[in-house]
């Protein structure tokens, strides 16, 4: 946290851009050897972090320094399966390093989400070639970034396929399309996407940061989650190699672990937004916040009504990260066995509770912080406010009220939740 004052940017209108910067060429990053550290490189990693995000949200200043960091620590490759030569983390472990770091800067936390949830459906969809080939580049240091759906002024549903695979007057394979909410995608070397190949199947195609056609747009322009640069994708009758299409349609097995991992990611996010509100909120009432008139105490953090709600406030964010790694141990319990339509079912469920509470929390902590740190907390310098901006952008990514909606009719019709990254 800094004294030191600057303009605030917040509500700057910005005009759109294709993005002038590219990844730096990739780099083999740091080999991983054990969770525990992964763990430690976490921790370091979100001590570097920390110390300018405050100031990254306020400038909207993307953290293409940090990401470079983050890759060369080799974190990006710690899920990649032990047959192809990474570590195979563990579902618990990710999760934890989603929330330690997102507890720094969920912003920046939230932009390797994509990346994660490729490397499993490469696992769940992909062929043995295609699988050496992709976990081989992430191991080399290559970022994924998935182009997400469209904007649903364009889409009927979320899950819409809004790009198209087709084949030219030579026989080549274009695509061409729309997408949008693209995080990771600006900072990526592969840039996959959701499409519909000229049968109206289901296709993951795969296309190189710089190819030609391909244009990243640097528009996203919410008031939270500000430099996670989850803008457009536009796709102009790109070239694609066969080998870069991934057949989902071909899936003998549609039930998977990819949607519950998915999710697991995002409420890991809002965990970390919890826990960095949760620690800043303590330190502002230890360091600056004053004791109430009536409070009969020299010291804001003496008084008892601060110290019942931040009891409260523990509890709560202590419940949630428990469930969110419930969740996660499920997951690993089941990882590498055959998936079944019970096993992908009670797998969304388990992540649909942690997901209702992560909410819930990334929501209370950062709006308790201001009530608790008290006036001066408001004041711009201190940009304590990006806390619930980002909690509230975030937690809209997938609505808790269906998520609730899907607990409830599993448990009283025994209704299984439908199949997609969402649950």
């Amino acid at each position: 946290m800094t004294d030191t004052a600057a303009p605030s940017t917040l509500h700057t209108p910005r005009t759109a851009h294709a993005h002038q910067r590219l990844p730096l060429p990739p780099t083999p990053p740091q080999r991983i050897a054990t969770e525990a550290q992964a763990l430690e490189v976490a921790a370091r990693l979100a001590e570097e972090f920390r110390q300018g995000a405050a100031q990254r949200d306020r400038e909207r200043r993307l953290p293409w320094d940090e990401l470079e960091r983050y890759t060369a620590s080799g974190l990006g490759a710690i899920t990649v399966p032990c047959a192809y030569g990474g570590l195979g983390a563990s579902f618990e472990t990710l999760a934890q390093v989603f929330v330690t770091i997102c507890a720094a800067d969920p912003s920046l936390g939230q932009i390797p989400q994509n990346h994660f949830a490729l490397i499993q459906n490469l696992q769940d969809f992909g062929t043995a070639a295609q699988q050496q080939r992709w976990f081989a580049d992430v191991l080399s240091g290559h970022r994924l970034g998935n182009a997400g759906p469209e904007k649903k002024a364009k889409a009927a549903t979320i899950a819409a396929a809004t790009a198209r695979l087709h084949r030219d007057a030579d026989g080549q394979l274009r695509v061409s399309g729309t997408r949008f909410y693209s995080t990771g995608s600006l900072f990526a070397h592969w840039v996959p996407f959701r499409a519909v190949d000229e049968q109206e199947r289901f296709v993951q195609v795969w296309v190189r940061h710089d190819a030609p056609g391909l244009t990243i747009i640097d528009d996203w322009d919410a008031f939270g989650q500000r430099t996670t640069a989850s803008g457009s994708v536009r796709l102009d009758h790109v070239l694609v190699q066969e080998e870069d299409v991934v057949a989902l349609y071909a899936s003998k097995n549609p039930a998977s672990l990819s949607g519950p991992i998915s999710q697991l990611i995002q409420a890991s996010i809002d965990q970390g937004i919890a826990e960095g509100a949760l620690a800043d909120a303590r330190s502002f009432v230890r360091e600056r916040s004053r004791a109430w008139v009536h409070s009969g105490v020299e010291q804001a953090y003496e008084d008892p009504y601060i110290i019942q709600e931040f009891g409260k406030l523990t509890v709560n964010v202590h419940a949630a990260r428990e469930v969110l790694l419930d969740a996660a141990r499920l997951l690993d319990a089941w990882h590498g066995q055959p998936v079944t339509e019970a096993i992908s079912a009670q797998a969304s469920v388990a992540v649909a509770r942690a997901k209702v509470l992560t909410t819930e929390v990334a929501l209370q902590a950062s709006e308790n912080l201001l009530e608790l740190a008290g006036t001066s907390s408001a004041r711009s310098v201190h940009n304590l406010d990006r806390h619930w901006r980002n909690a509230r952008v975030h937690t809209l990514h997938d609505p808790v009220r269906w998520k609730l909606h899907l607990l409830g009719n599993y448990l009283l019709n025994g209704r299984a939740p439908q199949r997609h990254q969402w649950n």
